[in-house]
């Protein structure tokens, strides 16, 4: 098959293994029947697995990076098995926890791991195969890594009402980890000359000089992009994170009325990621990012003036602050290989990564100690929305940088 068509087949499988290891954002489906779970096997009320989910992202560069190398080394084939092995593996045994330990360990650590060295290399490799429509590329697999949220709950969820929560994790993962694994025999690397051949043939967009990590950590540009990345994530973040207690607490919803307010998120999200990676590709990333970070700034103020009877302002707000946080999470893998190039891209986007992870740290700790020190949740979207401006001011030194 000719490799511009083929192309499009690789794309189609990279959206498949997006699909299945985003369902790592659908946690919170899971969280309260395995609390419930846990507390009976233990005989202790298990009030939170908030701590599972943290180690989940905040492990996820570290395969990123290892798994970029040896992508880059061998190609995506045997990288994503792994993976898919590593990801399905860590949700079937999920199903055997019999403590939060044990949870940690195979959802945080297996589940984690598995997602990050998926993600960076599929994201990597489908920006490699696409240097005319980075931008797209990276935008419409990340759009299926967010769109997994709102998928895989209804299925979650369907399944929780036939069965419980340990047979469902079982069934999901070997599910998940065959899908990733008989992907991954789709999937294969860019030829080496054609990145170059491609995107001589896109105006204005042509990549920029390959950097290993080492050169690309000796640059400003790189310290720049990742504190812009951690300001633009930590939004996103913060509110998945807390998206139902923030609708019920503050906003006096019903659990049901919250569950929507998670797919209404999710929903944003993935729009958020399709439209600013194809925005990127005619307006560069950098304007493309001017206007997403105007719109978080707009979210966190409205939330911040959100309360019981102002359902419209805190459903507008909502979108914008998911659509604001997709669209930074769709821009930077293009934005990443186009600043540094695409032949090491694999492990410098994982290393870039490190920003979202921060974002990840810091967005539900910084939401929690103001909601426990303030008893509110709104003075954390100020937080927010400071953190945006502070991100408009980042892409501005940035783009001084770049004219240089």
């Amino acid at each position: 098959m000719d490799i511009m068509k083929k192309r499009w087949l690789i794309l189609i499988a990279s959206c498949f293994v997006t699909l299945c290891v985003g369902s790592l954002y659908a946690w919170s489906v899971f969280a309260s029947p395995m609390a419930a779970h846990l507390s009976e096997l233990t005989g202790k009320e298990i009030a939170s697995l908030a701590i599972v989910f943290t180690v989940a992202n905040a492990v996820g560069p570290i395969t990123m990076i290892t798994g970029g190398s040896f992508n880059d080394r061998i190609g995506p084939k045997w990288v994503l098995v792994v993976a898919g092995l590593l990801f399905g593996a860590g949700m079937f045994f999920s199903g055997f926890a019999t403590s939060v330990p044990m949870l940690i360990v195979t959802y945080g650590l297996g589940v984690g791991l598995g997602c990050g060295m998926a993600y960076g290399t599929i994201v990597s490799n489908a920006v490699k195969f696409f240097p005319d429509k980075s931008g797209f590329a990276g935008g419409i697999t990340t759009a299926c890594y967010g769109g997994s949220s709102i998928l895989v709950p209804i299925i979650a969820n369907a399944m929780l009402e036939k069965m419980d929560v340990t047979t469902a994790f079982k069934i999901l993962g070997a599910v998940m980890g065959a899908i990733v694994v008989v992907s991954a025999f789709v999937i294969e690397a860019a030829p080496a000359d054609f990145t170059a051949g491609v995107a001589k043939k896109a105006a204005g967009n042509a990549p920029g000089k390959d950097m290993d990590w080492h050169a690309m950590l000796a640059t400003k540009e790189f310290y720049l992009m990742l504190l812009t990345l951690t300001c633009g994530a930590f939004s996103g973040m913060m509110i998945i994170s807390q998206a139902s207690p923030v609708a019920q607490q503050m906003m006096g919803f019903t659990q049901a009325r919250a569950a929507f307010i998670v797919s209404l998120l999710a929903a944003f999200n993935m729009a958020g990621r399709l439209a600013s990676g194809m925005l990127s590709d005619k307006l560069g990333a950098l304007g493309t990012m001017r206007l997403t970070f105007g719109i978080s700034v707009i979210a966190g103020v409205l939330l911040f003036f959100c309360k019981e009877g102002t359902d419209a302002l805190f459903y507008i707000g909502l979108a914008l602050a998911g659509f604001g946080f997709g669209s930074v999470m769709g821009i930077y893998p293009g934005f990443t290989a186009k600043t540094f190039g695409r032949k090491y891209n694999s492990v410098n986007y994982g290393i870039m990564f490190i920003g979202f992870a921060l974002a990840g740290i810091l967005g539900p700790m910084i939401m929690n100690a103001i909601k426990n020190s303030t008893e509110k949740f709104q003075p954390a979207f100020l937080v927010a929305a400071a953190l945006a401006v502070a991100g408009e001011v980042l892409i501005a030194a940035l783009a001084k940088i770049q004219k240089r």
